[in-house]
C-alpha cells in the first residue's frame, strides 16, 4: 500500500513528532541529511532498523553504525559478536517499521516474511545484497552507541533503488 492509496494514512503528518522549532539545531541538521535504511540482525535472533550506517572500503572493509545501546539487538550483538547488515528497498518499508518498533509484530519480529539463516544472523529471503560483519568495537557517541565492525562476507545481487530516511519519513530515489 502506498501513501497515495485511500486508507494508507490516518494523518498527513506524524501526530507524535516533535515540532521543528522544539528540536535541537543538531537534530534539525541531521534531519536534512538523507540516510540509507538498513536492517541489522544477529543470531538469537534479534534485529534493528538502522539508518545511521556507513560502509568504509579498505582491507578489511568496515561497517559503522549508530544504534540504541538499550535495545534488545545490542544485548544480542554483544553476546554473538556478529551481525548481518541488509540494505533495504522501498518494498521493505513495513519490515523497516517492524524492526524500528513502529509497527506491531504479532508472533515476533522474525515471524513470516521468509528468512534465510546465515552465520551472522537471519537475512530476509528477498534480500540479494547483504554483509556479514564481526563486531570490533563500540563507544558512546552523543545519545547513541557507535558500533564498528569488520566486514567478513559480502553478497551482492541486483541493485534496486535504496530506501532512504529523510526529514522523518522513508523516501526512495526518483529515476
Amino acid at each position: 500500500m502506498t501513501s497515495d492509496e485511500p486508507g494508507a494514512r490516518i494523518h498527513s503528518t506524524d501526530p507524535f513528532a516533535t515540532p521543528d522549532d522544539e528540536k535541537s539545531p543538531v537534530r534539525r541538521l541531521r534531519g536534512r541529511l538523507a540516510a540509507p535504511v538498513t536492517l541489522w540482525t544477529t543470531p538469537g535472533p534479534a534485529g534493528l532498523t538502522v539508518s545511521s550506517t556507513l560502509v568504509a572500503d579498505g582491507d578489511p572493509g568496515r561497517v559503522l553504525g549508530l544504534i540504541d545501546d538499550e535495545s534488545d539487538f545490542w544485548d544480542a550483538l554483544e553476546e554473538a559478536g556478529r551481525f548481518a547488515m541488509v540494505p533495504l528497498t522501498p518494498a521493505d518499508r513495513q519490515l523497516a517499521d517492524k524492526f524500528a518498533g513502529l509497527m506491531p509484530a504479532p508472533g515476533g519480529l522474525f515471524t513470516g516474511d521468509g528468512w534465510t539463516d546465515t552465520g551472522y544472523g537471519p537475512v530476509p529471503a528477498s534480500a540479494a545484497t547483504w554483509a556479514g560483519c564481526r563486531l570490533e568495537s563500540s563507544r558512546v557517541v552523543g545519545w547513541a552507541l557507535l558500533v564498528e565492525a569488520v566486514i567478513e562476507k559480502v553478497e551482492t545481487g541486483p541493485a534496486p533503488r535504496p530506501l532512504l530516511h529523510y526529514r522523518g519519513r522513508y523516501r526512495d530515489l526518483a529515476g
